[in-house]
């Protein structure tokens, strides 16, 4: 999820309004109200990375490893990143974003492989455009099947203040929805998934989601984690959400990370060094037994900064409510 404290900027107003009109026509008035999280981007982080041409402007593109690549969604609050990651034979996408953008189009774009999409949980801002393609690997949970049936619920992600600068044109608020989709492979723990040359192992890390899980190309040291870890704001809490079983998960992680050398996760940034996955496990202990304080935060959250990350949990998992 995306970070919460973002000023306001009246010259980054003007860019991001000059910019989205040379590049997409809007769809509606309110997908020009830029918010005040829009004076952060571009994230300096990308500056650092290879960014990758494409023709939608609503995605950016970066290559992060080897046939690895990090589709953005930079005008959108949730700052979604998905990942395209090619074998000899296959192709891998992780996640499918908000389904505000054409993300088939621009996946034929950037590989000729058959693909196979794998959601690294099934929340609406990570399978907005499952329905756009037809091999797709999910876990056997019951929070799976619910989800794949499709909801109207991601209409309150395109309200001003959740958007920086114009809407796709051929995108349609007033049909905004999340399409149901079809699963043509069951995951379980431990499975693997073959590209030609390169594998990746299916970890099951229930707690952000009850069908969270995450990724790893043990050959390159590649972590994909989802939503279990990102650089910004941890949210454990939420229908399905589990503190118990997300610190299990979490120490699970930290047991990979001397294997590991860089860690993906689905927002914000794409890559961190992979001492954060200890620090993780670590500092959601913490919170757990109480080591670290927590505030009250909006609707009903427990908000609580330790040294290096913060989290939002529900008010009803703070330690002293135990």
């Amino acid at each position: 999820m995306p970070d919460l404290s973002r000023p306001v900027s009246l010259l980054c107003l003007f860019l991001a309004l000059s910019c989205a009109a040379c590049a997409q026509a809007p769809s509606s008035e309110s997908s020009l109200v830029a918010p005040d999280w829009c004076r952060k981007l571009p994230r300096p982080e990308y500056s650092r990375l290879q960014r990758i041409p494409v023709h939608d402007t609503w995605f950016e593109v970066y290559s992060v490893a080897p046939h690895v690549l990090a589709i953005y969604e930079p005008h959108q609050w949730q700052e979604t990143v998905m990942y395209l990651v090619e074998g000899s034979q296959r192709a891998l996408l992780i996640d499918t974003g908000m389904g505000i953008g054409d993300l088939h189009a621009l996946v034929s774009q950037l590989t000729k492989l058959p693909v196979i999409v794998v959601n690294s949980h099934t929340h609406t801002d990570h399978t907005g455009d499952n329905w756009q393609f037809s091999n797709i690997a999910s876990l056997n949970t019951t929070f799976t099947r619910t989800s794949a049936k499709g909801s109207t619920d991601v209409r309150t992600e395109i309200e001003s203040g959740k958007l920086c600068g114009a809407l796709p044109a051929a995108f349609d608020p007033a049909n905004y929805v999340r399409r149901p989709w079809k699963t043509t492979r069951l995951l379980h723990d431990g499975d693997t998934i073959d590209l030609g040359g390169r594998i990746l192992t299916v970890l099951f890390t229930p707690g952000h989601a009850p069908d969270s899980l995450c990724l790893f190309d043990r050959k390159n040291g590649l972590l994909f984690t989802g939503d279990t870890y990102y650089p910004g704001p941890i949210y454990v809490f939420g229908p399905g959400s589990d503190p118990a079983a997300y610190q299990k998960s979490v120490d699970r992680l930290a047991a990979f990370a001397p294997r590991v050398r860089l860690v993906l996760g689905a927002h914000n940034v794409p890559g961190t060094p992979p001492e954060i996955l200890t620090e993780l496990a670590s500092e959601f202990a913490a919170v757990r037994a109480g080591k670290l304080r927590g505030v009250k935060a909006e609707d009903g959250l427990m908000k609580y900064t330790g040294p290096q990350i913060t989290f939002f949990t529900e008010a009803s998992h703070a330690p002293s409510s135990r």
